[in-house]
Parts: structure tokens; C-alpha cells; sequence
């Protein structure tokens, strides 16, 4: 088998996001959300407040062989302290 040919431009890269919340949502990507918004809830009332809009997605369940209700993704976006 030929190696694929973008091969020689992967890169491995460590990531440290800092202060964060994060949630394991379970079911479909289009009740994100919702989790989100538990996320955002929470974060208010911990006197936190979330850097930006950009946040990640971590796909734990494959969904082309996992059922849409069983489909587990974790969550995060970076928070401050609140001034």
C-alpha cells in the first residue's frame, strides 16, 4: 500500500487549554446546544466567563457505528475570573 500523500505533514502538537469547563453531552450533535447552554449557566455562576465563542469538540463514539442516542462528545471552552 502507497503512503497517503499528505503523510509528511502531520504534525503532532500538545494543547494546554488553561482554565476550562467542559461536559460530556451524549446523544445528537444537533442538541449540542443545550449542553452548551448548561455550560454557560454554570459558568455564570461560578463568577467565570468564557474567553471566546471558539471551543472543542472531542469525539469519543464513532457515529457511523454508535446510535445518534449513545453518540458521547466532550465539550470544553476556556473561562476567566470575572473582573
Amino acid at each position: 500500500m502507497k503512503p497517503h500523500h499528505l503523510l509528511d505533514q502531520i504534525r503532532f502538537e500538545s494543547i494546554c487549554d488553561g482554565k476550562s469547563i467542559q461536559m460530556l453531552h451524549i446523544g445528537s450533535y444537533d442538541n449540542e446546544p443545550k449542553s452548551f447552554e448548561q455550560m454557560e449557566n454554570y459558568s455564570k455562576e461560578s463568577n467565570l466567563a468564557r474567553k471566546s465563542k471558539i471551543h472543542r469538540e472531542i469525539y469519543l463514539s464513532d457515529f457511523r457505528k454508535v446510535p445518534e442516542e449513545k453518540l458521547k462528545t466532550v465539550l470544553r471552552f476556556q473561562v476567566n475570573p470575572k473582573a
